[in-house]
């Protein structure tokens, strides 16, 4: 079996520093791969060979986007093609959100994400769904700063619920922003992955860009804005109609969440909302799974085995 390479792809880019990528995709799968000409030759059973082949393909597609593939990349096309995922490499690479500080593109990289992200593109509220690592607040904050350069929105709003995740934290000194930095930190860092440091602050201190606990959303109408709601499962009903309510002209809402992870008792507001809201135009709610995470491919298994698991717990009931 044989893949030409591109002549618009880099070997190098493809195959990896010292040719990791190309060691790497040979140990995952049980297929001897050489490259000799701008042809891949790929030899073993059939369906080993398919899943190298179609990893390749991936990168492939990539690169040819503008992408400089990384090892994660690598893992996330190996994961997926063991897992037998439908792939539209076309439609899944080509969507390019916006450039970070270092110049690495931002795009969706599995179909969910690109559900995700066109439902943002075309609904003022959307909710993402599901289980940790699929990139819900990281495309979220990305779609966010994109609308900002693009002057769409005069300013970001991120917010999440200030809930200790099953461990009791006691009195932090300091200011409120110092009390509230350990439960907004995951903002911080998709915030600054995207935008240098500097420059990241400097909108924070000019109130552009603000990071605030849910409590301080009441009595607010936020026009203009791109507003991100983080943790959601950890809201109650009514917060979240709080919430959903400060909705003001021109503005776009997305509520994150991982109903599996909640660390309060009682009705969730995201379920809340799906049973309210389903039926109203205007409002999106996306569901990510296992296929749509894209950290060390060990985290879609311990999804998947948490799931099974709680699937015999139930039918043991």
């Amino acid at each position: 079996m044989c893949l030409t390479i591109p002549d618009s792809v880099d070997p190098s880019l493809l195959m990896g520093a010292s040719d990791s990528y190309l060691r790497r995709v040979e140990k995952a799968f049980d297929a001897m791969i050489s490259v000799r000409g701008g042809q891949i030759r790929i030899v073993g059973p059939s369906d080993e060979a398919n899943r190298a082949l179609s990893v390749f393909s991936q990168l492939i597609c990539m690169i040819e986007s503008g992408d400089v593939p990384y090892a994660a990349d690598v893992e996330l096309c190996i994961a997926k093609s063991a897992r037998g995922a439908k792939q539209n490499n076309r439609d899944t690479y080509t969507h390019n959100i916006l450039l970070t500080a270092r110049g690495r593109a931002i795009r969706p990289k599995t179909e969910g994400q690109v559900s995700y992200v066109r439902a943002i593109d075309t609904h003022t509220i959307t909710f993402g769904l599901g289980p940790a690592g699929t990139g819900k607040t990281y495309l979220a904050m990305a779609m966010a700063v994109a609308a900002l350069k693009r002057r769409e929105v005069s300013k970001i709003v991120l917010t999440r619920p200030v809930v200790e995740a099953g461990e009791s934290l006691g009195f932090l000194p300091g200011t409120l922003q110092e009390k509230l930095d350990p439960y907004i930190r995951p903002l911080y860092d998709a915030l600054f992955d995207m935008c240098d440091r500097e420059r990241g602050n400097a909108l924070i201190e000019q109130g552009v860009i603000e990071i605030a606990p849910l409590a301080f959303m009441r009595g607010r109408t936020l026009n203009e804005a791109f507003v991100i709601l983080d943790e959601a499962q950890n809201t109650t009903p009514e917060q979240m109609k709080m919430f959903l309510t400060r909705l003001g002209y021109a503005s776009k809402f997305v509520i994150t969440g991982d109903v599996t992870q909640r660390d309060l008792k009682g009705a969730s507001g995201i379920d809340v909302a799906q049973k309210v809201l389903k039926e109203l135009d205007d409002i999106a709610f996306v569901g990510f799974d296992a296929n749509d995470v894209v950290r060390h491919s060990l985290v879609a298994k311990i999804v998947d085995a948490y799931k099974a698991a709680e699937g015999r717990h139930n039918g043991s009931m």
